[in-house]
């Protein structure tokens, strides 16, 4: 093998090892892990002939266009019109950075087309970028029908346990777990957005080895804000592959002479330490993905709607706002029902002006009322959707997504903007910046609540030459890029009828995500715990409310509430207007705590302790030099008992800490040695009142 055959791409701890094979036709993955594992045999190599398959499709490889791999899964499929499909390109050349970036081009000058294969590490971080350039170098148009980014090939044993997070509305991230012996896993979104059912990560083990601990552990993520899949194939020879990318509406994507297409990028990432491990690394590459604005602080907020929901008028407003300052809150948020037309449903959305009947002494003087408590406004909008009876609809109805011929459907009364069309994206642009630029608003709230029906643009040329997905994911991003460049000290919240829309693409663009619309506590609780195995807690707003459970409708404490949301970004949304004067006092105290950690929740290393299925779980924070360590920890299960029957105190096991070290409570002052609490835990005495604490350990 010359020296050329292999390069090698190095993260802070890994190692990812490629190479050239099959006589120059594909790369292939040679090895990933820990530094030192690209030193020896490739756990991939096949040391006999295949049988009733090419070779190609029984490679680990890391990209492959149907015609080389015609049976267990190709990558790519490319037809030109009027001819078979297929690509039978060869190796053409590799460009390196070093050991951070990577680059190879494959070429199939019959058909016209060139590929290159990218890689860039992330600085600071144990994960891999992976995305594909596609040309047309010929005179003829090619058609993309599948346009995958990458795949990736994990040696197994027997089998592979594949972790992902699944769902629907008011139910997602719910971690789902299953044993892939043989066969084909996928799961997709054909929803315009990456939708609540599925979320675009994936999570791989080897079966034979348990889930936690010292377990090698990878991951893949797709960075795209529409139609996406994802799949895994258990192969024959002991591996499984995956691959993933978006979805074209149209069902292929047109590649003019002459253009280049690029994939959306896959962040692929590897921990030795199980799925635990594994989420630690997403955490980190989610903080660089904010980049300066991590630094900025996550304000307590209050939001009104589940106060009020439609019903906004500046008195009420204003005594809710009053209120939730005294509390400690930093940020008053208005949602739906502050502009013309909103009494319900069915009316107001494009009409993005405040309704003077709602602020009779003008809206301007109510936001000055709202900042004289000491707090921030912000406001809810729903850029991307427009009611019937608007004014924005009856002087553009060429604006929405439809077929001419064929009936709209409404989903939440309401319609879709098509925001790949230009004009529409500048009138999004022209509209925040109106609001943003005529009022002290500081934080907004970016919601969609209804996925693309019928989803035509009857004008915008043939059908065949459009990609709507993509175009929709471009004026989106183009809006929120916007959005940071000009109006930096605005942040933004993300949301899509609550978890729809969270991916890389709009974690990188925005703030705080909203994870789910069900504020229930237990529903909550088990939302975030899947939430937490794959994004970071500074993106996860998380509110204090009185709903009721939707799956689980045991009650519980306030202190359960509060301590749930403190394990993300704390905010209220209950009508405290009911609240007790007891109430109030008890949440500002958990407000002040939080203020104290914060930083700690935003920036330490997270560490989970159980799950909700366990009768005590728990969320571990550690502060990066150590100096303080947070834990978050709730009662879900039955009591011991106590005190009409022996019982003892549950106890959470904490991990990574030193356990030569001392540890005091910086409450109660009790000092706990290290090693005592990895071996023993953190004892909660729970009562049917004394459902969840808040430990803050101080190292000594």
């Amino acid at each position: 093998m010359s020296s050329y055959d292999r390069w090698l791409l190095r993260t802070e701890n890994t190692t990812y090892a490629v190479r050239i094979a099959g006589e120059g036709r594909w790369a292939e993955l040679a090895s990933w892990g820990p530094h030192g594992t690209e030193t020896g045999p490739s756990p991939f190599a096949v040391p006999h002939r295949t049988h009733f398959v090419t070779p190609a499709d029984a490679a680990p490889a890391e990209y492959l266009p149907h015609g080389l791999r015609p049976f267990s899964g190709a990558d790519l499929v490319v037809r030109r019109p009027g001819r078979e499909r297929g690509t039978w390109w060869t190796f053409d050349s590799a460009t390196q950075d070093g050991d951070r970036a990577l680059r190879l081009t494959f070429a199939d000058e019959e058909q016209g087309l060139r590929a290159a294969l990218c890689y860039e590490t992330v600085p600071g971080t144990d994960v891999i970028l992976r995305w594909t350039e596609l040309s047309c170098t010929g005179e003829e148009e090619l058609r993309l029908e599948r346009l995958d980014s990458a795949a990736v090939s994990i040696p197994v044993t027997d089998g592979a346990r594949l972790t992902y997070l699944t769902g629907q509305w008011s139910q997602e991230f719910r971690r789902t777990q299953l044993e892939l012996t043989r066969g084909r896993f996928e799961m997709a979104s054909t929803q315009g957005v990456p939708g609540h059912a599925y979320a675009p990560w994936l999570a791989v083990q080897d079966a034979a080895e348990p889930a936690e601990g010292a377990t090698p552990t990878y991951g893949v993520a797709l960075e795209w804000s529409g139609n996406w899949h994802m799949a895994a194939d258990a192969e024959p020879g002991g591996a499984v592959r995956i691959r993933a990318g978006r979805v074209p509406h149209e069902g292929a994507v047109r590649l003019a002479p002459g253009a280049t297409l690029t994939t959306p990028r896959l962040a692929c990432a590897f921990s030795p330490d199980g799925l635990d491990g594994l989420a630690r690394v997403w955490h980190r590459y989610e903080r660089r993905l904010s980049g300066e604005r991590f630094d900025r602080t996550r304000k307590v907020l209050y939001n009104s709607w589940e106060a009020t929901g439609f019903d906004v008028d500046a008195a009420a407003q204003l005594e809710l706002a009053r209120i939730a300052a005294d509390m400690g809150a930093e940020l008053f948020v208005v949602d739906d029902g502050w502009f013309t037309g909103r009494h319900d449903e069915t009316g107001g959305l494009g009409d993005w002006f405040p309704d003077p009947a709602n602020f009779p002494d003008g809206f301007d003087h109510f936001i000055d009322e709202v900042r004289a408590t000491g707090m921030d406004f912000g406001l809810w909008v729903e850029p991307e959707a427009v009611s019937p009876a608007s004014r924005l609809y009856a002087e553009h109805p060429e604006w929405v997504y439809r077929i001419d011929g064929r009936p709209a459907t409404l989903v939440r009364e309401q319609l879709l903007l098509d925001l790949g069309r230009r004009d529409v994206q500048d009138f999004v642009v022209a509209t925040l910046d109106r609001l943003l630029g005529d009022h002290a608003i500081s934080y907004l709230k970016w919601d969609m609540n209804r996925p693309p029906t019928e989803r035509g643009r009857p004008g915008g040329g043939p059908v065949e030459e459009q990609d709507l997905d993509a175009a929709h994911v471009a004026g989106y991003l183009r809006v929120l890029d916007h959005l940071r460049a000009r109006h930096p000290h605005v942040t933004v919240e993300g949301c899509a009828g609550g978890g729809g829309r969270i991916e890389h693409a709009t974690l990188a663009r925005t703030d705080v995500v909203w994870p789910s619309d069900n504020t229930a506590p237990l529903d909550r609780l088990a939302i975030q715990y899947g939430y937490l195995h794959a994004h970071a807690p500074h993106t996860m707003s998380s509110w204090v409310t009185d709903s009721p459970g939707v799956f689980d409708p045991r009650p519980r404490s306030l202190a359960f509430r509060f301590v749930t949301a403190m394990a993300g970004v704390l905010g209220i949304g209950a009508d405290i207007r009911h609240w007790s004067a007891g109430q109030r006092a008890e949440a500002a105290r958990w407000v002040s705590r939080y203020k104290e950690i914060r930083d700690v929740v935003h920036r330490g290393e997270v560490r989970l302790l159980g799950s909700p299925a366990d009768a005590t779980c728990g969320v571990q924070y550690d502060e990066q030099d150590g100096a303080r360590t947070v834990v978050t920890a709730w009662n879900t299960g039955r009591l011991d008992g106590a005190p009409l029957v022996p019982g003892r105190a549950a106890r959470l096991r904490l991990r990574g800490l030193d356990p030569a070290a001392r540890y005091a409570d910086e409450r109660t002052g009790t000092v706990h040695g290290g090693a005592h609490l990895l071996h023993y835990g953190l004892p909660f005495a729970w009562t049917a009142q004394y459902d969840a604490e808040l430990v803050v350990l101080v190292r000594q």
